[in-house]
């Protein structure tokens, strides 16, 4: 009898440290959505002020998404070798610091050179985040528990923010919005360092060429590599010049576009639980599989509708549902289950780090020379094809979701 309580109270100490580590990590991971996409709807209004292109929202966009995969690549790998402790509370300083910055930007070269600053932050955090989180979870919760975490970029980057800016540009001038969030990343920071058990010994004689060398050898992650340059495509394109194309093409009012940009953190949050969370039972292969399709046809359908707010929202609803479905099974189960717990850090840094500098770096820049070039109206084209070629190769994945469980 006695030994069944203390089970039970061993089990109970494990699912509160489960609980803390997931929360923390979410809320953080909230914070770095908000830092990312928070001056989304505010392009229009900047643009105007600093005289902005099409393709110099692009290249805002790019920058960012090119410091955050460097970041990713050398931060991930870095995690694994001195912990991950270490690097998400220096991230989440470093964030809480210079999070006000872009408000100071007083032209492009400001602008660009201050969200590469906050791109290596919120890069550093995101893959030991991830590991943390998956750390902390029974196989059974991979997909319930990395979807808890990663819904938060899209609910308070995508789905608060943009109502949150709409209303605030009346009262207040843009560049005094970014510093609201400087207090959280500091609170964050301190709970995360009081909380997450450090796991990892130091073991800087590690070569972290030898180590991506060795995750390069699994043929999942080869693939995850290519088709998370797919979802940042279609991720990063939609988002950052979404606003202009509604406002510009469609003829929205700039209350209407947020009300409709909205619908990108809805989507992404509900996809970004539910589809994962359904891949515990499914398995991981099946739900990218559909994903990827529906990505395709809710973009297909997006792009012929006209001036209807609530079919826009729908389909835009629908559009990032599929996609952050994907991104979180790409850079969470999948890729964890594949390769050995000491290179999981490595291995979604690697991932991450591939996404970002293609397709959530150049392809935002190339999505806005095409609408220099061809009109706002043309932005769909990219992420279009890339879903395509996603579809081809979300096939010949290898499913891990039962021999995590077995590992488990």
């Amino acid at each position: 009898m006695k030994a069944d309580s203390s089970a039970e109270n061993v089990r109970d100490s494990y699912r509160a440290k489960e609980f803390q580590i997931v929360t923390l990590m979410a809320l953080g991971f909230g914070l770095v959505g908000i830092d990312r996409f928070l001056i989304t709807p505010l392009f229009p209004v900047i643009a105007k002020e600093l005289g902005l292109s099409y393709g110099d929202i692009g290249t805002i966009s790019g920058a960012l998404a090119l410091a955050w995969g460097a970041a990713a690549l050398l931060m991930g790998n870095l995690s694994d070798r001195i912990g991950r402790r270490k690097v998400i509370v220096g991230s989440l300083i470093v964030f809480a610091l210079l999070i006000g910055g872009s408000g100071l930007a007083t032209g492009l070269g400001g602008l660009v050179l201050v969200r590469v600053v906050m791109g290596f932050a919120d890069g550093a955090y995101t893959p030991p985040s991830i590991s943390a989180t998956l750390e902390a979870s029974p196989p059974k919760r991979h997909g319930l528990n990395i979807g808890i975490q990663q819904m938060m970029l899209p609910l308070c980057g995508l789905g608060i923010a943009p109502i949150i800016v709409a209303e605030l540009l009346h009262v207040i001038d843009w560049r005094w919005i970014f510093l609201v969030f400087s207090l959280p990343g500091f609170v964050l920071a301190y709970l995360v360092w009081k909380v997450l058990p450090e796991h990892n010994a130091p073991d800087l004689e590690r070569s972290s060429f030898a180590d991506w060398r060795t995750v390069l050898g699994y043929r999942n992650i080869r693939l995850l590599m290519a088709l998370m340059l797919c979802w940042l495509t279609c991720l990063v394109t939609t988002s950052a010049l979404m606003p202009s194309y509604l406002i510009d093409h469609i003829g929205l009012s700039q209350s209407q576009m947020g009300w409709v940009m909205s619908a990108i953190g809805l989507g992404a949050t509900v996809g970004t639980l539910a589809l994962p969370t359904l891949s515990d039972r499914l398995g991981r292969k099946p739900v990218m599989i559909a994903s990827t399709i529906g990505i395709g046809l809710s973009l297909w359908q997006l792009g012929t509708i006209g001036a209807e707010p609530l079919q826009l929202f729908l389909w835009l609803a629908l559009v990032h549902c599929f996609n952050n479905a994907a991104i979180t099974l790409t850079v969470g189960p999948i890729c964890s289950e594949t390769v050995p717990a000491g290179l999981m850090t490595t291995a979604t840094g690697l991932v991450i780090a591939c996404g970002e500098l293609f397709g959530g770096g150049i392809a935002p820049m190339i999505a806005g020379q095409i609408a220099d070039r061809y009109g706002i109206a043309h932005v769909l084209w990219l992420p279009m094809a890339t879903t395509a070629a996603a579809f081809v190769l979300s096939l010949f994945l290898i499913e891990t979701r039962w021999s995590a469980e077995h590992d488990g």
